[in-house]
């Protein structure tokens, strides 16, 4: 069974800029700091485009991860797809969906995952994976968010 959840932020940022935003690597870098993400492999800054890669290195609960992740679905400015093809995940896939609103956009993030190890995977991704997956993309939408147009 794979764990889900929803997580939308609200800006008032037009949602193409929002968009690009979120796909791009300095702006990941820079909302990651406090795990020292980076970029070492693939694309490597710039804007992340359908069909490309990107091979993040991090530190989360102390222990240091690499995940690559490609972008398999690009629909500017409405949705982009992306999924771990290597790294810590049994399964990792994110979409961010992006709507218009009056006062600007909502960025809206579908995040799927499960942890390999089987029944202690499982027990892992209740007891700690989701709400810490969740606080990250949530943290990291209102980092997006906050930055100007």
């Amino acid at each position: 069974m794979t764990v889900s959840f929803v997580c939308r932020t609200a800006s008032a940022l037009p949602p193409e800029r929002l968009f690009d935003l979120a796909r791009s690597i300095e702006a990941h870098m820079d909302s990651q700091k406090a795990a020292d993400e980076r970029a070492v492999g693939g694309v490597t800054s710039g804007l992340i485009g359908e069909g490309q890669y990107v091979t993040w290195q991090a530190r989360h609960f102390g222990v240091p991860l690499k995940m690559t992740s490609r972008i398999t679905a690009l629909d500017f400015p409405n949705s982009s797809t992306d999924e771990q093809v290597r790294g810590p995940f049994k399964t990792f896939r994110h979409v961010h969906e992006f709507e218009s609103t009056a006062t600007g956009s909502i960025m809206t993030d579908r995040v799927e995952f499960r942890a390999p190890f089987g029944i202690l995977g499982r027990l892992v991704e209740d007891l700690v994976l989701r709400r810490y997956l969740q606080r990250l993309i949530v943290d990291r939408g209102r980092f997006l968010s906050s930055m100007s147009s």
